[in-house]
């Protein structure tokens, strides 16, 4: 029996399209032959992603939305169903980050406020539910759909504040702790859903990316790729694939699962 990676004839809906890896996902999504709609709180880099869609001959249309909003979320589905039709795929890629940068405020972990911490949170994992809330019910009322909530390796293990001592910063630069708090909520919250929407023909998955490289320094760069079995960060391509085996028919019996592509950091 063949296996189908292709997404023709699909709706996709990115969250946070046009963030550090949601570009990644559109063109991924978008050259399987999903239409896909990105939503974003701005157009930063919206031509430019367009532009590599059209290279593709895909179809990609950005929306305003935020998933701190339900009211726009909602707005968001009535524009993409009655544009392009019901979502069969949902990325919850949306969130808050903060990559190592020598120009980053920083502060002891003792002096973070609360409202930053809460944030975070807001974002990551309660912005990841009202989107599943939003697009996953369309997909639970129509009997199908695919749900890839975007995780990290930081959902399994905590941020080395070594990778990170070389930086000339004082206080010393830290992952914020809720980053990987959120994430770790999101891999229970995507098993949660799998449960309940997977009689209903709605499969939930998570995909947790290691470090993927773009401008990091070298230092940085060293100490990281050292603790990866496979020795270097992840390029943006190695996303792709995991992506739409967890979008496509490839992956039909897969539901509750968190799939890792972090090179083996978290073996």
């Amino acid at each position: 029996m063949a296996v189908e990676l292709g997404l023709e004839s699909s709706v996709a809906v990115v969250t946070g399209a046009l963030g550090r890896l949601g570009p990644i996902w559109v063109r991924t999504l978008a050259g399987a032959g999903a239409a896909v709609a990105g939503l974003d709180l701005h157009e930063d880099g919206a031509d430019e992603l367009r532009e590599q869609v059209a290279a593709t001959r895909g179809s990609f249309s950005l929306l305003e939305a935020d998933v701190t909003d339900r009211g726009s979320l909602e707005r968001a589905r009535a524009q993409v169903e009655a544009e392009l039709g019901v979502p069969s795929v949902l990325v919850n890629n949306a969130g808050i980050d903060q990559p190592p940068d020598p120009d980053a405020p920083t502060q002891s972990v003792e002096d973070v406020p609360a409202e930053a911490f809460i944030e975070v949170l807001d974002v990551n994992l309660v912005g990841t539910f009202r989107a599943t809330q939003v697009f996953g019910s369309a997909m639970a009322k129509a009997g199908r759909g695919s749900i890839v909530n975007v995780g990290s390796l930081y959902a399994s293990v905590a941020p080395d504040p070594g990778f990170y001592d070389h930086l000339p910063l004082d206080p010393p630069f830290l992952k914020p702790a809720g980053y990987g708090a959120s994430k770790a909520a999101v891999i229970n919250l995507t098993r949660y859903f799998a449960r309940l929407w997977g009689p209903r023909g709605v499969r939930v998955n998570a995909i947790s990316p290691g470090g993927v490289r773009t401008d990091h320094d070298a230092e940085f760069l060293r100490k990281y790729c050292a603790r990866v079995p496979l020795r270097r960060m992840a390029e943006p391509s190695d996303l792709a694939g995991p992506l739409l085996f967890l979008a496509s028919d490839a992956s039909r019996y897969v539901s509750g699962h968190e799939l890792r592509v972090d090179g083996g950091f978290t073996a």
